[in-house]
């Protein structure tokens, strides 16, 4: 029904000299392919790029439709200071040399998380946390800016975080975009918490959620793996999450385990948690179809006025 394949690894089952990321089947019938990546992005935009473009390049000789790059793929800072001045519009060359590498390649490519200057830059420095679709025509097809931003503060897990400081919630969600691999509806990172989200997406449409993230190791250890379980149960969608992994800067390290998880919430396949590297997935819909159908969930769901009705014991 769908394949995880890793391309690389130094395995008898990898193809190229990356990491390995766990194998898990093979499948029998053609479908689109997509190609989920982890990757660890520094301040160096140069650097970050390079190493995203290796991973396309090597996923599209591999046969994906679609490549899914984590948030923070452009870049992540070591202070507010460093993360605003390296930002760009979605006019600006970072963007504009994944829509040349998405035509020249035709692939379709999902960029969840760019640092994107918001509307009002020159008069209050701020940002939007953005997820661009860019078609294989190098054409942007859908902007959705991450809408829950990460505010937490776990003094005894080392985490301190204040997205707020610097970035502008996104005012509304995005339609799921039709892609080669099915309806792909739009979330970044945080946005994982939230199954209102989700549930939404899976109204309008969605087949497949994906949540580029840049998860922190103490929240990723806890919590990763079973909210991208827990999304796909609920939605009855394929869940595919790019993931950040390893040390950015001094100040800040991600968990990794990029994922792919079915319908049923099985996860198929995991980068782990130490190196860069990509796996690809030849996505089945007819899993989506034969899970919403043998279980009705969404049939089963009452009106949203029942949900508000609690009777006063």
């Amino acid at each position: 029904m769908f394949t995880i394949r890793c391309i690389l690894g130094s395995s008898a089952k990898c193809l190229t000299s990356f990491p390995v990321c766990r194998h898990i089947r093979m499948a029998t019938v053609p479908h689109a392919v997509a190609a989920v990546c982890q990757v660890t992005s520094t301040p160096d935009k140069e650097a970050n790029f390079s190493a995203c473009k290796q991973l396309v390049q090597e996923a599209r000789e591999r046969g994906a439709n679609m490549v899914f790059l984590p948030e923070g793929f452009d870049y992540i800072g070591s202070s507010r200071e460093e993360t605003l001045s390296l930002s760009e519009s979605l006019a600006g060359e970072t963007v504009s040399r994944y829509t040349q590498l998405a035509r020249k390649l035709e692939v379709w490519l999902s960029l969840g998380g760019f640092h994107e200057r918001g509307h009002d830059w020159e008069t209050d420095r701020r940002i939007y946390n953005s997820h661009i679709i860019i078609n294989d025509k190098g054409d942007i097809v859908s902007v959705y800016r991450k809408s829950h931003l990460f505010d937490v503060e776990l003094p005894e897990k080392g985490v301190s975080l204040k997205e707020s400081a610097f970035t502008i919630p996104g005012p509304s969600l995005m339609s799921p975009v039709e892609t080669p691999v099915g309806k792909v509806g739009l979330g970044i990172c945080y946005d994982l918490r939230f199954p209102e989200l989700s549930l939404a997406l899976q109204r309008h449409g969605a087949e497949i959620l994906t949540y580029p993230s840049a998860f922190t190791v103490a929240t990723g250890a806890a919590h990763w793996e079973v909210l991208l379980r827990a999304r796909a149960i609920e939605t009855q969608c394929f869940v595919l999450a790019a993931a950040q992994v390893g040390r950015h800067h001094n100040k800040r390290s991600s968990y990794g385990h990029a994922l792919v998880v079915d319908p049923w919430g099985e996860v198929l396949g995991d980068c782990g948690g130490e190196k860069p590297g990509v796996m690809l997935v030849k996505i089945d819909l007819e899993k989506v179809n034969s899970t919403r159908r043998n279980m009705p969930v969404q049939q089963h769901r009452r009106d949203n006025g029942f949900y508000q009705s609690l009777e006063k014991t």
